[in-house]
């Protein structure tokens, strides 16, 4: 009666049975679990019954063991070890199932990711493994490629960042999971968790700094302006704003769409998909900005051919001039979103109606990422606690 065994060293599973007369023992990369444990017990017990019947073919059943040879000399048969020659499925190469794995899964990825991964498996992942069997990448050469990227030099900088590491790495992680449940394989992965990113410290404009702002841009830009540092809209809701997400009579912008390098797609995600309040001057703005291009383009803010604005174009054009010359701090254009919601903070709107206005599922991140720049609204300086236990101090209420 033959059994499924751990072996002490690795942890790993392997069938122990007779045939022949001979004992053999056939290694797995399967790990000890219950699961584990009952699938190779059924394929044990189909074994056992070919080898009553007289149909167990050694070499269909584990066509990668260097046992089929000694089985046919008849030679003694003895437990293999990893890099020995063990039971590994079969599986195909990385080069192979990485694009059978990417077609399959592009009706799900917007045109940008598409083509985030695209580039990685053509610069990246393919030239390091496209050669290898997907069961056959081990967790060592994981580690030692992800620790090869933090030495390739990225223009004047040497080594890639831990968050562009990371963007790397996913895909590799999604695939070898993908291939490891069709392939039957324990995936490299387990154990390796993502590098820790610094956080990006957000840098918002005054109030002061935003009037400042506003009234030297130059004249056909500061609608655009006016609309981004008070409605909090990323850079391709802005850019992909059209007049029929436009309400005037509510006084909302409806977040639908955004456009990325010139494509329309929908939102970053589902919870962006939004009504944005319009204040009086945003209301005042966009009013404006449709004498100018509601008869010209159904895009809010276009180009003079109307068709979207050009981020690149406009921040290098427009926006970083604007700083240098008005003596402002060298930002990106993203802090305008950034320096919404703390202005929204400060004039003591509702946190809960702040996140929706910006998309965000909780308010978790006003608290966590805005609040240290409203000290009235945060109470810091422990001003706030201080006033209430004045109150009950018996020397402060006889001074009273």
């Amino acid at each position: 009666m033959g059994s499924v065994r751990a072996r002490k060293e690795t942890g790993l599973l392997f069938f122990d049975f007779r045939y022949q007369g001979k004992r053999c023992r056939e290694q797995t990369i399967l790990p000890d679990t219950a699961e584990n444990r009952r699938n190779m017990l059924k394929v044990l017990k189909r074994i056992e019954a070919e080898i009553t019947l007289g149909t167990f073919d050694y070499a269909t059943n584990f066509p990668n063991s260097s046992n089929v040879v000694k089985v046919i000399k008849g030679e003694s048969i003895k437990i293999l070890g990893e890099g020995e020659g063990g039971t590994v499925p079969t599986s195909p190469l990385l080069k192979e199932f990485a694009w059978e794995w990417y077609h399959e899964n592009t009706v799900r990825w917007k045109r940008s990711y598409r083509e985030k991964v695209e580039g990685i498996l053509n610069q990246y992942l393919i030239p390091q493994f496209g050669d290898k069997e997907v069961s056959r990448i081990n967790k060592g050469e994981v580690l030692k490629f992800r620790s090869s990227l933090a030495k390739v030099t990225n223009g004047s900088r040497e080594g890639l960042s831990p968050d562009r590491i990371n963007h790397i790495i996913t895909p590799l992680r999604m695939m070898l999971a993908d291939a490891a449940d069709r392939y039957n394989f324990t995936t490299s992965f387990i154990g390796i968790k993502t590098l820790a990113v610094p956080r990006t410290d957000v840098d918002p404009f005054s109030l002061d700094e935003v009037e400042k702002f506003i009234a030297g841009v130059r004249q056909d830009y500061r609608n655009y302006y006016t609309v981004r540092f008070f409605t909090g809209l990323r850079t391709g809701e802005i850019d992909g704003l059209k007049w029929r997400y436009v309400d005037f009579d509510r006084r909302e912008i409806l977040v639908r769409e955004t456009i990325v390098k010139g494509v329309v797609e929908t939102t970053k995600t589902t919870e962006s998909v939004r009504s944005v309040a319009m204040s009086s001057r945003v209301s005042r703005a966009l009013e404006e900005q449709f004498k100018i291009t509601g008869d010209k383009s159904e895009y809010v803010f276009c180009d003079r051919d109307g068709g979207p604005l050009d981020y690149s174009n406009v921040t290098q054009r427009v926006w970083q001039p604007t700083l240098e010359r008005l003596g402002l701090r060298r930002r990106r254009a993203y802090q305008t979103r950034h320096t919404t919601a703390t202005l929204w903070l400060a004039a003591g709107e509702n946190p809960e109606w702040i996140a929706r206005q910006m998309g965000h599922t909780t308010t978790k991140m006003l608290f966590t990422v805005y609040s240290r720049f409203v000290p009235n609204l945060t109470r810091q300086d422990g001003s706030a606690f201080e006033r209430l236990i004045d109150v009950k101090d018996p020397v402060v209420e006889g001074a009273l």
